[in-house]
């Protein structure tokens, strides 16, 4: 099973501010649900909670948190205590890749693991945000894949999607 990272971030890896995106991109939007539809993502329990603690449809949802008071009130979430444990619970549903979404720490831990990154890059700088995106490091990762596009009336910036592999 391929272990993925699926994420946009800004040109300094800015992911984040108070557990929201900085920016509305709706065809990086498209891209998310196209690319993960019928498969498993994986988020921390704070991204889970960003999306109004409601499970992404057509996808199985694996939130994973060390808090173990946490219910997520939904059967159709699964509750993982680590990566690793979520990792093992997607490979039981016999897909081909696991989708990891977010956040900053659960990127940060589950990097390592990762054999595909999906990153759409916002031509933007972002000096408000508070999380990171990891540095893909050019010895460890070759971009095997990029397409661009110019800001327009719906995407206030231009981005580009990225497809990296170890």
């Amino acid at each position: 099973m391929i272990v993925s990272h699926i994420v946009a971030a800004g040109e300094h890896n800015e992911i984040g501010k108070q557990n929201q995106l900085l920016w509305r991109l709706p065809n990086d939007l498209k891209f998310f649900k196209n690319t993960t539809w019928g498969m498993p993502v994986i988020m921390g329990r704070k991204t889970y909670e960003s999306i109004a603690g409601e499970p992404l449809p057509g996808r199985i949802n694996i939130v994973v948190t060390q808090n173990t008071g946490f219910h997520p009130n939904n059967e159709k979430v699964r509750v993982a205590t680590s990566i690793e444990q979520a990792i093992v619970m997607a490979g039981e549903t016999d897909c081909k890749e696991v989708f990891i979404a977010g956040g900053g720490e659960i990127y940060k831990q589950s990097l390592p693991l990762t054999h595909r990154i999906y990153l759409t890059r916002v031509v933007h700088s972002f000096p408000e945000a508070e999380i990171f995106y990891p540095e893909i490091r050019d010895t460890e990762w070759k971009r095997i894949h990029h397409l661009d596009f110019p800001a327009d009336e719906k995407h206030a910036w231009a981005y580009r999607f990225e497809t990296w592999e170890r």
